[in-house]
């Protein structure tokens, strides 16, 4: 419980962005409405409209590599 969390790769100081599409989040930190996922390690974001499309495919716990 005490291990530090990574955190996303950022495009510049203070934004997150969408591993699918590359749109950028306002604010230091992923909106709530966006998805984060660990595949290999590494935790990466998602949109919401990238998560809506591919909902199916997240559920099933599918690398977003696959979809």
């Amino acid at each position: 419980m005490d291990e530090e969390t990574d955190h996303p790769a950022r495009p510049g100081a203070g934004q997150v962005s969408c591993a699918r599409c590359g749109v950028v989040a306002d604010g230091d930190t992923a909106p709530v409405t966006w998805i984060c996922s660990v595949e290999n390690g590494r935790r990466q974001y998602f949109c919401e409209d990238c998560s809506r499309t591919h909902i199916r495919a997240i559920e099933g716990r599918l690398d977003s590599d696959w979809w």
